[in-house]
């Protein structure tokens, strides 16, 4: 039941917050330090002629791009992986929280989003591994967003005053982490190397999954639920599911359409002068 893990108490609520909340800012850290890198690193490293050449997949990656979209400069292509990336990134946690609810459990499921964001930004030390390293993100990412959640909720039973004030304080640490991120992997990336930065975000969130595994005692028993009988929504209810979906996704688009827009990606700052 919720709440049943909830004995062992610091500042007044479960210890499984504490770990929780500390998991999620280094996944934040490392997530959003890889972010503020990722335009900087396709239009002043990645994608010069003499690099883009040993990138897999990217030739045919971007031709069937430009098949859709039409001929793409490298900052309108960059912008445009960017835009996508950000895209899958809210579209994979629906994965997730299948496989957290109904498959694996959610406890192995956030074990593996972290080792896929792991392996994912420490792929991107390698360029040539540059897609691959972007889609063990988003996987890993979505593995963890919905289940990690989830398992704050299910800290309290449904009548604890606590749970409101339990999301506040994870979503501050979450921000804490999103904040520092890009001064510290910004920085070594844009600075010093691509490649550190990456790394340090890879490191990061190895420094996030040891705190998972070292709370799990704190966390909410797992338990896969049975697929139940199907329930067919009305026409009405149908409606108002979409209009809802296109309320939340609307903040979504606005802020793509202003991070791909031309003049918001030409702030790239003097050219990188790191071969790392």
């Amino acid at each position: 039941m919720p709440g049943e893990t909830a004995s062992p108490q610091l500042l007044g609520h479960p210890r499984g917050l504490t770990v929780l909340a500390g998991t999620e800012m280094w996944e934040r850290f490392s997530f959003y330090g890889m972010q503020a890198l990722l335009m900087l690193y396709m239009t002043k490293y990645l994608l010069l002629p003499e690099r883009a050449r040993g990138v897999l997949g990217l030739e045919a990656y971007r031709a069937g791009l430009e098949a859709m979209v039409g001929k793409l400069s490298d900052l309108a292509f960059a912008g445009q992986t960017y835009g996508l990336y950000s895209g899958m990134i809210y579209l994979a946690p629906i994965l997730g929280a299948w496989l957290g609810d109904r498959v694996l459990g959610r406890t192995r499921t956030v074990t593996l989003g972290c080792l896929l964001m792991a392996a994912g930004h420490l792929a991107m030390a390698s360029e040539a591994l540059f897609l691959g390293a972007l889609t063990l993100l988003v996987l890993g990412s979505g593995c963890l967003l919905g289940n990690m959640l989830a398992q704050v909720g299910l800290l309290y039973a449904p009548e604890d005053q606590r749970r409101t004030r339990a999301f506040g304080v994870y979503l501050i640490t979450l921000n804490i982490g999103a904040l520092v991120a890009p001064l510290v992997i910004g920085t070594l990336g844009e600075k010093v190397s691509w490649h550190l930065g990456f790394g340090a975000a890879g490191i990061g969130m190895l420094i996030g999954l040891a705190t998972y595994l070292f709370g799990r005692r704190h966390l909410p028993p797992d338990r896969i639920s049975e697929r139940g009988p199907k329930v067919s929504l009305t026409r009405g209810e149908w409606r108002r599911v979409s209009f809802i979906l296109l309320l939340l996704f609307f903040p979504y688009m606005l802020f793509a359409t202003a991070a791909n827009h031309p003049t918001a990606s030409c702030s790239c700052g003097p050219t990188h002068k790191s071969t790392a």
